[in-house]
């Protein structure tokens, strides 16, 4: 493994899964869960990670649709991934829900002297915690670790930071970043030096096949201002719904 691309958060965004494939050479693909949720292309993105992925941990995500539970995903992103979620009930093949369902929680690799761990959100909770660029709460995370540098996603924010001895690293969401930068956001591991990276991507084909899916307004309205600025709406909540205001934030 000379040059690996590191990819977490896809979430059914093929447009941005095939960005990153073209541009960056690569021998090996390290995945690091939630290929599903949200997008328009979650079987055909499933499928490419089945064929292509030398790695890949399983993310909530994930685990809901192979295995049939809800994704526990917070109250502000529930009513979006039920609105999202025929889509993917209509594409998946039992085949894809077997692949998804079998995906490890954790996984580790050795590479250039290093160990790695790979986990989609954190070593005390593999597939619900979320925890940003936090380093006294990731110190209490490592605790008993036997990792040199921890890779992470889940909060869909791109980051690296020193903890003590080890190093987390976020390399950010391929499909729905929310850190206020909409290109697809990843990491190389090249001979045992891990970078992050973005890249542009047609955001609007995106946008045009969840429309083609039947998805509707306000799902469909948020979602596509979420992928064009790369900033979560703020919202109030009623007796009708979700309304978008006009502020946004990361």
């Amino acid at each position: 493994m000379r040059r690996a691309l590191v990819l977490s958060d896809v979430h059914g965004n093929a447009a941005a899964l095939e960005a990153i494939a073209a541009a960056e050479p690569h021998d090996a693909v390290i995945c690091l869960g939630d290929i599903m949720g949200y997008g328009p292309e979650p079987a055909a993105c499933t499928r490419w990670m089945r064929e292509r992925a030398t790695l890949a941990v399983q993310g909530n995500h994930d685990r809901a649709f192979g295995e049939r539970v809800p994704p526990r995903c917070s109250q502000r992103f529930r009513w979006l991934s039920e609105a999202t979620a025929p889509i993917a009930t209509a594409q998946l093949t039992e085949c894809d829900r077997r692949y998804l369902a079998s995906l490890p929680h954790w996984a580790y690799l050795e590479m250039c002297g290093a160990r790695y761990m790979f986990v989609h959100a954190t070593p005390r909770d593999p597939l619900y915690e979320y925890l940003g660029p936090d380093s006294a709460a990731w110190a209490v995370q490592l605790t008993g670790i036997d990792a040199d540098v921890v890779v992470v996603g889940h909060t869909h924010l791109q980051f690296d930071i020193t903890v003590g001895n080890a190093r987390v690293v976020n390399p950010g969401s391929v499909g729905q970043p929310k850190d206020g930068d909409p290109r697809a956001a990843y990491a190389v591991i090249e001979d045992g030096v891990m970078s992050l990276h973005r890249v542009s991507y047609p955001v609007e084909r995106t946008v045009e096949a969840l429309h083609s899916h039947g998805l509707a307004d306000p799902a469909l309205a948020e979602l596509a201002s979420l992928l064009r600025t790369g900033r979560v709406p703020t919202v109030r909540t009623s007796s009708s719904g979700p309304e978008r205001r006009d502020s946004v934030r990361g």
